[in-house]
């Protein structure tokens, strides 16, 4: 008969003590001991399973997803289903997938994880064979009562849905909801949150490290036993980062990420992490009063406001995953009275505007180095790629001399050390949205070999 108990382990070197300690006496760390789930048998041996090879083994050709092509199904908001991977029309979740969705507080995690839930149930359609009506799915009531999840459900414009296949389960332990579970059979289950849930096998408190990892660690398996999707809810610190232990991102299959400006109303999920599809595709979604509005062109969204009529305004075509945005990028120069000017960007990084800034002062003999610089992606878009570079560029210049760019002109290209305009990948894609959405004219590459070239051109250079 074995017992069960907890140590605590160090994070850095292993060693492992019956009672928390402040430092690690193995490596004199500190902080480093985390309680642990351990099995032993009363006289120290090694336990024995008396599980078959059998029980656990099973060869290629009973896999039932080598067998069916259906091996996804959707949540029927396609914005959600396209950051969570897959080619149309087969998008969406994959089943025994584990997925954690983080964000701020109040960013509207479970605003959208209610939807989902709602909208599956909603949908009368059979979408590639799979009846999304005739399976339950399972609420973990965590942080709030069914009573508060019924109100926002109530918000939500859809009402035509089958209520009794939602099934709530108010409980916070681990073990608990994993027995529901496993009697309820849902086809989807939802955790709401991650650092709610305890188990009684260990003695910290709810949100401690050992208590995330074990219960992520738990429900991670009944998902591939029972091969049920699941969605994790998890806090952020004030760091931005998921809370918790970062062996949490390594249990998971995916970690999702939902962010935006909570004064505005744009939402971005885009994929940290995916084990079933590509990290770089992104979700752009509406906050509206009845929840989430799924955005299908962002580029009129981003766009929306665009004035080309104003010096310091640059439209530029990036890439987030496979889809082209066209985006508006904006510039400020003014005089400094600062010993050492600013250089603030929002949605750029900072490196990106000092560099740009350099290279301006050193080909273009721009005088920069006595201006304040400020930099912004329009709509609260972060944007890490390079091809924004030559629009950057163009809307700094355009401050600086109080300028216009009258046409309605897109920027497609990275901006090299020297000056020179760089290729960027799938331009003929970039270009065709640029087409597509009215502008006539697209500067790239193709059409220009310098930053000098493009700014005398537009006027903006003598």
């Amino acid at each position: 008969m074995t017992k069960k108990s907890s140590i605590y382990v160090c994070q850095n070197c292993g060693w492992s003590s019956l009672r928390w300690l402040g430092q690690c006496q193995g490596c004199n760390s500190w902080n480093t001991l985390v309680e642990e789930m351990s099995e032993v048998s009363k006289t120290g041996k090694e336990i024995k399973s008396s599980e078959k090879i059998s029980d656990f083994t099973i060869s290629l050709s009973q896999v039932d997803a080598l067998k069916s092509s259906k091996t996804r199904f959707s949540t029927f908001i396609d914005e959600f289903d396209r950051v969570l991977g897959g080619e149309k029309p087969n998008r969406g979740m994959v089943n025994g997938a584990v997925m954690l969705i983080g964000g701020e507080p109040g960013i509207g995690k479970s605003t959208l994880l209610t939807q989902v839930v709602v909208s599956m149930l909603a949908s009368k359609e059979k979408k590639g064979g799979n009846n999304i009506n005739s399976g339950k799915i399972a609420y973990i009531c965590g942080e709030e009562n069914p009573a508060q999840i019924a109100l926002r459900i109530n918000r939500l414009k859809e009402n035509n849905y089958d209520q009794d296949n939602l099934i709530f389960i108010s409980s916070t332990n681990v073990d608990s909801i994993a027995k529901a579970i496993k009697k309820i059979k849902p086809i989807v289950v939802v955790v709401d949150s991650i650092q709610t849930l305890t188990t009684f096998d260990l003695t910290g408190s709810a949100g401690s490290v050992g208590q995330v990892r074990e219960c992520a660690e738990r429900l991670t398996t009944l998902a591939k036993n029972l091969n049920i999707p699941i969605f994790l809810v998890g806090h952020v610190t004030k760091e931005g980062i998921i809370s918790g232990p970062k062996v949490l991102e390594h249990i998971v299959d995916s970690v999702l990420e939902l962010s935006g400006d909570r004064t505005g109303d744009l939402r971005i999920l885009r994929a940290v992490k995916n084990r079933f599809g590509a990290t770089d595709e992104v979700g752009v979604f509406r906050m509206r009063d009845f929840g989430f509005e799924s955005v299908s062109n962002p580029s009129e969204l981003f766009l929306e406001y665009a004035d080309g009529g104003v010096p310091g305004s640059a439209t530029v075509c990036v890439m987030e995953g496979t889809r082209p945005l066209l985006i508006e990028i904006q510039g400020l120069v003014v005089g400094s009275q600062l010993a050492m000017p600013r250089r603030v960007g929002r949605g750029i990084k900072l490196s990106r505007i000092q560099v740009l800034a350099a290279v301006l002062q050193k080909h273009c003999k721009l005088p920069l180095s006595n201006n304040d610089i400020f930099a912004s992606v329009v709509g609260g878009f972060d944007v890490k790629e390079p091809a924004l570079d030559l629009g950057l560029a163009v809307a700094m210049t355009s401050s600086l001399v109080n300028k216009t760019i009258k046409e309605k002109i897109v920027f497609i290209g990275e901006i090299g050390l020297l000056g020179e305009i760089r290729s960027v990948s799938l331009l003929d894609r970039r270009i065709k949205e640029a087409r597509r959405l009215g502008f006539k004219k697209v500067i790239s590459k193709k059409s220009h070999s310098s930053i000098n070239q493009v700014l005398k051109e537009l006027g903006l250079l003598k």
